[in-house]
């Protein structure tokens, strides 16, 4: 329930939608089925848990918030993840795209997404747009 909404609000209007289209929307986890139908029950039960879940994210992220600002704190502990190719991998990866070669087989070749080719690509072009300038 958590994952299909930003908030309660948005919850409620996405079953809402959903239902007045002849969807059925079901809940496993908390046994709740939408059908279009009124329930009085399913709706404050909606409302309930949709509420926990918007409370529980809301915590999740404030703890979160409050790890990296202690990280920080302690130096600069916290720097996100590291990357998965050195200067010289992304050289030589950006060489073969140059060539034309297939980015996904460039992709698997090196053991990164396809995705993370595109950031390294966008990463590579915006460091020679400031070395340029």
């Amino acid at each position: 329930m958590d994952r299909l909404a930003r908030n309660v609000e948005d919850m409620r209007r996405l079953v809402r939608e959903l239902t007045a289209r002849g969807i059925t929307v079901r809940f496993l986890k908390e046994n709740l089925t939408f059908s279009g139908a009124e329930s009085p029950l399913n709706n404050l039960m909606l409302s309930m848990l949709g509420a926990f879940a918007e409370f529980e994210r809301g915590l999740i992220r404030e703890r979160q918030r409050e790890g990296i600002a202690i990280a920080k704190a302690k130096g600069g502990v916290f720097k996100g993840r590291k990357r998965a190719l050195n200067n010289a991998q992304v050289a030589a990866m950006m060489s073969k795209i140059a060539a034309g070669g297939a980015k996904t087989m460039i992709a698997k070749e090196y053991g990164i997404s396809r995705q993370a080719l595109y950031d390294y690509m966008a990463r590579t072009a915006l460091d020679k747009v400031a070395f340029e300038i």
